[in-house]
């Protein structure tokens, strides 16, 4: 029965496995070549394993073998894993990070807990991705190690990485592991942190020892910048004779693009009980973006983009760095999901609304793209406030009274308290 079950979690991989190399064909045409090998080594997985396993099924399981270690034996194993000087990830066999060493915790700058139980694919390039899931899977089903490169996010080839396989097989456990070692490539790959050994000079500062951190000083000033020119334009926007609630996103949208995000996409809902009623009004991409990527997205029906949806239906809040899901914002026209297309890092969507229990009146999605840094927790925030700051702006112009014949906004009535 074991055997039964490990043949149908390997064949439940292989399908995930393809369902990803399928996004491939969104790539340009010169990052294909890699996922093409990859197709191909999954083909020949299939004709030289998958095949001659079912028709062995009935054999016997193998029965798991080794006693249990020695305590003591396995903390000075951890304590060596931990202390090793370049990065170190033990992953099981679909890609899943299963423990990091301190080094490779600084390479991809996380934290072990965080990435544990999360695919390491996550924190390198689209394009390798697919290609380490697939050597990956290899690995674990013992067909030997292997080396490949990969890249972490960002501009160039300075983010290049070689990283070694090798399977294992922890004791007592009935599936093998791989153990994932990472060198960079070249004298302009990104730097390693090496673990610091206790009373040794440099490296992790001491508890006490902590210094500012200018710049998250700076970040934070720049934070405070963004939300007080964004109260401006809001309010000028307000005050501005027939404004109506595509103005306020366009002005909105154009405090955002470029200086927060890449990508500034808003829509507006006339139900927020009924996700299809939302249209797009806004849509601005980055410098580099042509009139037709600009032009699919900003007709994109906003009920097909997940995120949206249930911004709107929902009034959640997404941040999201590195999307797993490449259809979590739809597909353009020809097909292709539009995150990859765009090569989208980092994402926030937020719902358009005053307060939590406020009817939502939209929803506004950024997107930062290539090499820029992903969105952070902080940033998030200062999206949630962005948003709120929106939304009374749409609900102060729904609430305007129309103008006068002449041009001119008519004042509201005076009303005298108690009347």
């Amino acid at each position: 029965m074991s055997g039964a079950n490990e043949y149908g979690a390997e064949l439940t991989d292989f399908r995930r496995r393809v369902a990803e190399l399928q996004t491939a064909r969104a790539l340009p045409a010169h990052q294909r070549l890699s996922a093409l090998d990859a197709a191909l080594i999954e083909l020949q997985h299939v004709a030289d394993v998958l095949w001659p396993r079912y028709e062995q099924l009935a054999s016997a399981a193998r029965a798991p073998g080794g006693g249990r270690a020695d305590p003591r034996e396995q903390q000075l194993l951890r304590a060596l894993f931990q202390r090793l000087p370049i990065p170190v990830v033990l992953l099981d066999r679909d890609c899943v990070v299963r423990r990091m060493n301190f080094s490779a915790t600084q390479l991809f700058q996380t934290r072990a807990g965080y990435a544990t139980g999360r695919p390491l694919t996550e924190s390198l390039r689209r394009d390798g991705r697919a290609v380490l899931r697939s050597q990956v899977a290899a690995v674990a089903r013992d067909e030997g190690g292997r080396s490949l490169v990969v890249h972490l996010p960002g501009p160039g080839s300075d983010g290049a990485l070689r990283v070694t396989l090798a399977g294992l097989r922890p004791p007592g456990e009935p599936h093998s592991a791989v153990l994932a070692t990472f060198q960079p490539t070249g004298e302009g790959a990104v730097a390693v942190a090496a673990p610091t050994v206790p009373g040794q000079a440099g490296g992790v500062r001491q508890p006490g020892a902590r210094r500012p951190d200018l710049d998250e000083v700076t970040r934070h000033a720049e934070r405070l910048d963004l939300i007080d020119d964004m109260a401006t334009t809001l309010l000028g926007t307000v005050a501005l004779a027939g404004s109506g609630p595509k103005t306020v996103l366009d002005r909105a949208a154009a405090v955002l693009h470029g200086r927060f995000a890449d990508w500034v996409i808003a829509d507006v809902a006339a139900d927020p009980a009924r996700p299809e009623t939302a249209r797009r009004v806004v849509a601005l991409g980055p410098p580099d973006a042509t009139a037709d990527r600009v032009t699919s997205v900003a007709e994109q029906d906003p009920a097909g983009c997940p995120l949206v949806a249930e911004a709107i239906r929902d009034g959640v809040s997404a941040l999201q760095v590195r999307p797993h899901d490449a259809d979590a914002f739809g597909r353009d026209a020809s097909g292709a999901p539009v995150l990859i297309r765009e090569d989208v890092t980092s994402l926030l969507c937020v719902p358009l609304r005053v307060s939590p229990g406020e009817p939502v009146l939209g929803a506004l999605t950024l997107f930062r793209t290539g090499g820029r840094g992903a969105f952070e927790m902080a940033e998030a925030g200062v999206a949630d406030r962005l948003s709120r700051h929106i939304a009374l702006a749409l609900g102060r112009i729904s609430h305007q009274p129309p103008p006068s014949e002449d041009g001119q906004q008519r004042p509201e009535r005076a009303v005298a308290p108690g009347s």
